[in-house]
């Protein structure tokens, strides 16, 4: 999705990804001592020269996480600070994590529609032998990978035009969120070490790019090359974007032959107290806490819950209830693989639209 980065700044840098996310949690940890001094000192206001200040100290901090000096060279100097990103930024809903929880329904209607389901099942006959072979690899089932493209860019229609090194380095240096977006600032310098075009580098104002929108240190750690030129092209490359986006999806912990989830009608009398979720997630909280407690299959059927599909999942198949438009309207039993698509965007809309997506392009 081009909308910014709802969910994000916690689910693409996790999901059992290290290696090469190292030198970024170290420059987080420097970058988060001087947070306080660069946002509240008079000295440094929030203007061109205070930003100009700002590069020059993430030159040094960029140098020791090994970003060539001819790549900061070509780079820094022709980076102007960005107030848009910055007021986009701070429209983002965690600002207001006091807000109402809206329905799911208008939100389905907009993202699961004819033409999203039409082009992604045109999509998915066309690309039908590369998914295949990737589905094989990963466990990932097609339709899953088909549907996240087409709720990331419309299946590569839009990605975004913003730049995003331009970006990256105005939402570090405003402050809030420094050490998230000082990192993907930084490992975005490393995609072009790495032989990225620089004109490539566009995309979502909060950082994301290409196909799958993928962050700068997630494609440095997950972005593959599937059509054997050499380059992980997720700008241009079907192969290359589905293959990255099964990648993910591999290393998030999907597990193959479970399914997302199941939709069902739950029976007036049930009592909701009774598998009320009694943890707090340290991540998304918002979105978790409309999740009920874990149940096996066997256990939801036993309540009385009756798929509308008519089929159930095996009994074994571990599931938390959500009722996301309320009581008496369709629920949804979502299983470990629900999380994984959460991995990929903390929203329970986005993540149910990508289920609801995925099951109507495999009709």
């Amino acid at each position: 999705m081009i909308d910014g980065f709802v969910g994000r700044q916690a689910v693409r840098l996790t999901g059992g990804m290290t290696g090469v996310f190292t030198f970024i949690r170290r420059w987080r940890r420097i970058a988060a001592a001087a947070v306080a001094l660069s946002v509240t000192s008079p000295a440094i206001a929030q203007d061109e020269t205070g930003f100009q200040a700002y590069l020059q100290q993430v030159r040094g901090r960029a140098l020791a996480a090994g970003v060539r000096p001819a790549t900061l060279d070509a780079v820094l100097p022709t980076l102007t600070l960005n107030q848009r990103v910055i007021a986009l930024d701070r429209q983002q809903p965690e600002s207001s994590p006091n807000a109402p929880v809206s329905m799911f329904a208008p939100y389905r209607a907009t993202h699961v529609d004819a033409a999203r389901i039409s082009r992604g099942r045109s999509t998915y006959l066309a690309q039908r032998g590369r998914l295949a072979r990737i589905e094989a690899e990963t466990g990932v089932p097609e339709q899953i990978m088909v549907a996240i493209w087409g709720h990331e860019t419309n299946y590569g229609s839009y990605t975004g035009n913003f730049d995003l090194l331009r970006s990256l380095a105005s939402l570090a240096y405003e402050g809030r969120r420094r050490p998230l977006f000082e990192g993907e600032f930084i490992a975005a310098m490393m995609m072009i070490d790495r032989g990225v075009p620089r004109d490539r580098l566009v995309g979502s104002w909060a950082g994301a790019t290409g196909n799958p929108q993928f962050l700068p240190s997630v494609y440095l750690r997950l972005a593959r090359d599937a059509d054997g030129d050499g380059r992980a092209d997720i700008w241009n490359s079907a192969a290359d974007t589905l293959a990255s986006i099964g990648n993910y999806f591999t290393m998030a912990g999907w597990r193959p032959g479970e399914p997302w989830g199941i939709a069902v009608d739950v029976p007036a009398s049930f009592s909701r107290g009774e598998v009320r979720n009694r943890l707090v997630s340290p991540r998304c909280p918002r979105v978790f806490e409309r999740h009920s407690g874990w149940r096996t299959m066997a256990e939801w059927r036993a309540l009385g819950m009756v798929p509308q599909s008519g089929r159930w999942p095996d009994d074994r198949v571990q599931a938390t209830l959500i009722e996301p438009d309320g009581p008496g309207r369709t629920a949804y039993l979502l299983t470990h693989n629900y999380r994984v698509i959460l991995d990929y965007n903390c929203s329970n809309f986005y993540a149910l639209s990508v289920g609801l997506l995925a099951d109507a392009i495999a009709d």
